[in-house]
C-alpha cells in the first residue's frame, strides 16, 4: 500500500491538521517541513503531489505511538526502522491504538472482512518465522477503513 495512503488515512481518522502531523513526525526525531507534509497529503493527480518516503512514514508511525500513548521514560527510545512493510504498519497501529485480538476482529468484522484467529496472528509474527504471512494491501485498506469507522463514531 502506498505510504501516502496510510498517512492520509490516519490523518483523516484522527482529524489531524498538517501542523499536528509535523509534530507527530518530530516526536520520533525527524524534522519535516509543513510544505512536505502538505505535498504528501495531496492526491496523486494534484499539482505539487510528492510520494512519502519510507523513512518519513516510519517516523510518523513511531511518533503516533508516542502521541497516543506517551513516551516511556523507563526505556530507551527504540531505533526507527525502515523500509516499512504492511505488516509493520499493522503492528504499529495496533500498538498506537492499544488494540487486542478481539478489537482487531471487531474492526475487520465492521467492514465485513472476516479473518480467522490463526490468519490474524500470522500477520504479527516475525518475518522468516514458519507461520509468518505477509499483509496484503486489501487487508490493510480494510483494517484502516474499519479503524476509521471505530474512531470517528
Amino acid at each position: 500500500m502506498m505510504n501516502n495512503d496510510v498517512l492520509r488515512s490516519v490523518r483523516y481518522m484522527l482529524d489531524l491538521g498538517e501542523p499536528r502531523v509535523v509534530e507527530i513526525i518530530a516526536l520520533a526525531g525527524l524534522d519535516v517541513a509543513k510544505a512536505d507534509v502538505h505535498a504528501f497529503l495531496l492526491k496523486e493527480d494534484e499539482p505539487g503531489y510528492r510520494e512519502c518516503d519510507g523513512k518519513t512514514l516510519a517516523h510518523f508511525l513511531d511518533g503516533l505511538i508516542v502521541f497516543r500513548r506517551g513516551r516511556d521514560e523507563s526505556r530507551p527510545t527504540p531505533e526507527v526502522v525502515w523500509p516499512v512493510s504492511n505488516n509493520t504498519i499493522l503492528k504499529k497501529l495496533r500498538v498506537a491504538f492499544e488494540l487486542k485480538e478481539d478489537d482487531l476482529h471487531a474492526i475487520l468484522a465492521s467492514v465485513e472482512f472476516e479473518v480467522s484467529k490463526p490468519e490474524l496472528s500470522a500477520l504479527f509474527r516475525k518475518e522468516g518465522q514458519k507461520n509468518y504471512r505477509p499483509c496484503g494491501d486489501q487487508f490493510l485498506r480494510n483494517f484502516l477503513k474499519g479503524l476509521t469507522l471505530r474512531l470517528r463514531k
